[in-house]
């Protein structure tokens, strides 16, 4: 009989509340050093509906495969409240707020005062080429020494960093 060493990695689980959250997570993922330390990272999109879905689907997810640690990006202009915040807890979920919303929060790392909330899509859309759904979209703007350089002032991007192990 032959025995054969298995290779046991850690699993995260980092669920975005949309199609930008997961592919600015994506993109984050395929910096230089993310997914080091044999930690094997998995990203889902919740589509939409506000924080109370994304830690739903985060905690469906984290039932049905069993991860390590388990994360959720997610604005906090729909629906975050403390009563989302106790059932992130006791399903183990780290929140990960982007106050109000993403791109607000992408906006200030690139030293961009987010304007209107009604328009902060459109504010931020030529960041990124007009693509924001697209994980490449992120590179020029939103590289590892940008994000590295606003950590201190925006904890959840630090805490984002920090899951990746950047």
């Amino acid at each position: 009989m032959v025995n054969k060493k298995w290779n046991v990695q850690k699993t995260l689980l980092i669920v975005g509340e949309g199609y930008h959250d997961e592919a600015f997570l994506n993109h984050v993922k395929r910096l230089p050093g993310a997914c080091g330390n044999g930690v094997k990272i998995t990203i889902k999109n919740a589509r939409g509906k506000g924080a109370l879905n994304v830690i739903d689907h985060a905690e469906k997810l984290s039932r049905n495969f069993g991860y390590d640690h388990v994360a959720a990006l997610f604005d906090t202009d729909t629906d975050w409240s403390s009563k989302a915040a106790q059932k992130a807890k006791q399903a183990k979920i780290q929140v990960l707020l982007a106050t109000p919303c993403l791109e607000a929060m992408l906006l200030r790392c690139i030293d961009k005062v987010p304007g209107d909330p009604h328009q902060l899509k459109d504010q931020f859309a030529p960041f990124v080429g007009n693509a924001p759904g697209k994980p490449e979209s992120y590179i020029a703007n939103f590289n590892l020494a940008a994000l590295q350089a606003i950590r201190d002032q925006e904890l959840t991007i630090n805490d984002l960093l920090l899951l990746f192990n950047l």
